[in-house]
């Protein structure tokens, strides 16, 4: 009788524990749900991964919903105030659009805008060792080594850094039509931002002799005055110099000759001879 009355009152407490269980799970499934709404404004981003000069189309832009509180200050809401302007500065996919980065409406599309004022872009012809391998690409700073000769002969061929800290303004391949055969040939070609000095001696390097470009690192703000090299000095040989003429003191001249002793002519039957006469001291 004992057990019956134990089984009887689990039974009743496993059943109410589930009727409780099944309220209270129905309670929260029903219970309103709580929404925090944070404030947004719309900002037009790039769709994809733009270079300098890009003119911006309406597949190159989209609109998300940005928090209001971290939004950029001069971020562009509207697309069309970004649509048909040129691009002065290489922007990534969902980067937001800005003033700073766009060129103005007047000026155009392409690379001039991207040219800041007092500044010119000068594009020389490059090859595979010349670019770096490579690895110049827009945004990177190299420097300008140039090999001429000033003379006919080959002993004065000089090397030496010419422009230094140039900042690479764009880089490509463009049909080069001028060839010995007159076919189109893709030929490399780097652009340079320099100012008019500076767009003058790279222009005398490429066309008098060869250019070469050593890449370097952007944090490196350094510009190192250079001597040059030419062919003597790169393999060792010294420098012909004449040499000094000693100059002897007047505490080290020679001393003056002695005068002459005086002299007596002695006749021995047919000869004669001069003899010295010769002081003695006392």
């Amino acid at each position: 009788m004992t057990r019956i009355r134990i089984f009887i009152v689990l039974a009743l407490a496993i059943s109410a524990g589930g009727v409780f269980a099944f309220a209270t799970y129905n309670y929260v499934q029903h219970l309103p749900a709580k929404t925090t709404t944070i404030p947004t404004k719309p900002v037009v981003v790039a769709a994809a991964d733009l270079e300098v000069g890009a003119e911006i189309t309406r597949d190159d832009v989209r609109i998300i919903d940005w928090p209001a509180s971290a939004a950029p200050q001069t971020a562009i809401s509207d697309p069309k105030d970004v649509i048909g302007r040129g691009l002065i500065m290489p922007m990534i996919e969902n980067e937001p659009f800005l003033d700073l980065k766009l060129a103005s409406v007047e000026a155009g599309t392409g690379l001039p805008p991207a040219i800041p004022p007092g500044l010119r872009a000068v594009s020389v012809k490059v090859n595979e060792v010349i670019g770096v391998a490579g690895y110049v690409l827009p945004g990177t700073r190299v420097d300008v080594v140039a090999t001429v000769n000033p003379t006919t002969s080959q002993a004065d061929i000089t090397s030496k850094v010419i422009l230094t800290n140039v900042q690479v303004l764009a880089a490509g391949t463009k049909i080069d039509r001028y060839t010995d055969k007159d076919k189109p040939v893709p030929v490399s070609v780097v652009t340079l931002l320099v100012d008019p000095e500076q767009s003058e001696r790279l222009t005398l390097a490429a066309t008098e002799g060869k250019i070469q470009l050593a890449l370097r690192n952007p944090l490196d703000q350094e510009s190192p005055s250079t001597k040059g090299v030419k062919p003597a000095v790169l393999l060792g040989a010294a420098a012909s110099t004449p040499r000094p003429t000693a100059r002897v003191a007047s505490s080290q001249r020679p001393a003056a000759a002695p005068p002459a002793l005086p002299t007596v002519e002695i006749i021995r039957g047919d000869k004669r001879a001069q003899e010295p006469v010769r002081q003695e001291l006392p």
